[in-house]
């Protein structure tokens, strides 16, 4: 009888990914391709016998405490989904957007950051900036291209800036503290938010046309309830992510006091009601179901691939390479973009990480450094063809008239700067390790 033994970790290393992307090519769900595997190469490696080592792999990944804290983050931003408080705060800062060339889009990112510290959410974060800021600027006359990508990559801000779930899932994955990565990945989220800035104040400069002045409809509320509408949230964040740097709480009870605190806030502006919750917590249900799934299977396979040998393999085959530490960096970053191309951020952490982190602390490299590179990498992966998630949480809710090849051709630019910001973050590594060294 043909056991896939016979073809040696090489082989079955070959064998496995090359069914993979085959699976994928065919379009099958990351989560289901990725557990039939595991289940495939279980039997016919090590046979049946092997099923309950299977089960105690993926006992150890549901079992994480830590994970707790992804419904909560994904509760937190499906309320701000139905109220109107991401509404209002946008509306509230017209008063600084409405005065410069180009305010309005920089007003946007601004509102994608607060947005992001406190949720942690891409996807509702780019329907939400989708749904209240393209249409203002559009009316307003802006450039359409420019108004794409400020959107789409605003809303990507969501994987870098804390409490982001990107920076807890690595954390799980490469058992590096979580408090760690969120304090590593304020900085270069800032640098990130403040190239965006620069090249739309800069172009808007040079073109006016691109970005003329105006108020944002909706935005005649007394300065009094307007400030209260940007503190509120401020607040918001205030209590979760101090609460965390300060040491007072664990990311799991902060994101629940996150959560207690959005959920305060709508009731004293009563729009809490049994349908915002009803519909709240089903698509929090949705969206933890494919995070927990896509989870399984990955720490399923990867379970499977290292009692192959395959993490020997591979860490030999990359430690072996007569070449500098930083190459062996930059082909860890190719195969994590080329990757990004294809599959979605989730699947590329649980698959990879268990991978590179060893092989990163092998080479003298900090983890927590290397985690907001990756998180940094998933920026391009969430913009660049032909995944690009971003574009199609936009295409959701945007004007008929725009198209996918609008929203892909729009991004190019502010991809450039996540490349850019990418490679100083390699440079420059005390730009992550500043803030968790203190």
């Amino acid at each position: 009888m043909f056991h896939l033994s016979s073809l040696g970790v090489e082989g079955g290393t070959f064998l496995l990914f090359g069914s993979m992307v085959i699976l994928l090519i065919m379009g099958q769900p990351l989560a289901y391709l990725t557990g039939l595997v595991a289940m495939f190469f279980a039997y016919g490696w090590f046979g049946p016998k092997v099923l309950p080592l299977l089960t105690s792999r993926v006992y150890s990944f549901v079992g994480e405490y830590t994970l707790i804290a992804v419904p909560m983050f994904v509760f937190m931003a499906s309320l701000l989904d139905r109220t109107n408080i991401a509404k209002d705060l946008y509306n509230a800062m017209q008063a600084f957007g409405g005065k410069i060339k180009g305010g309005v889009a920089v007003q946007t990112l601004i509102v994608a950051v607060f947005l992001a510290a406190m949720s942690g959410i891409i996807g509702g974060e780019t329907v939400l900036l989708g749904m209240l800021a393209l249409p203002q600027m559009l009316r307003l006359g802006y450039n359409k291209n420019l108004a794409i990508g400020v959107v789409c990559a605003g809303g990507s801000l969501g994987t870098m800036v804390p409490p982001s779930i990107v920076l807890i899932i690595y954390g799980l994955t490469a058992s590096v503290s979580i408090g760690d990565l969120f304090s590593g990945a304020v900085i270069p989220a800032l640098m990130l938010a403040c190239f965006y800035m620069t090249y739309i104040l800069v172009r808007c400069h040079m073109n006016p046309d691109l970005g003329p002045q105006g108020v944002p409809e909706g935005s005649t509320k007394p300065k009094g309830e307007m400030l209260f509408d940007v503190l509120a949230p401020g607040l918001i964040i205030l209590v979760v992510l101090g609460s965390i740097y300060g040491g007072i709480a664990s990311v799991t009870e902060a994101a629940s006091v996150g959560v207690a605190s959005v959920m305060l806030l709508s009731i004293f502006r009563k729009e809490l009601n049994l349908r915002v919750m009803q519909e709240s917590l089903q698509q929090t249900m949705r969206t933890c179901g494919m995070i927990i799934w896509i989870g399984i299977s990955a720490s399923a396979l990867i379970g499977i691939y290292n009692l192959m040998g395959g993490n020997r393999f591979v860490k030999s085959a990359i430690l072996g390479l007569d070449v500098a530490p930083v190459v062996i960096i930059l082909v860890m970053m190719v195969i994590l973009i080329f990757l990004g191309m294809f599959m979605d951020w989730i699947g590329v952490a649980l698959l990879t990480m268990p991978i590179f982190v060893p092989i990163i602390k092998d080479l003298g490299y900090d983890p927590v450094w290397f985690g907001v590179l990756f998180c940094m990498n998933m920026q391009v992966s969430f913009l660049s063809p032909p995944f690009g998630p971003a574009a199609f949480y936009l295409k959701s809710v945007a004007p008929p008239e725009i198209s996918l090849v609008d929203i892909f051709k729009s991004v190019w630019p502010f991809i450039i700067m996540q490349l850019i910001a990418l490679g100083l973050l390699m440079a420059f590594p005390q730009l992550a390790l500043w803030l968790p060294n203190l």
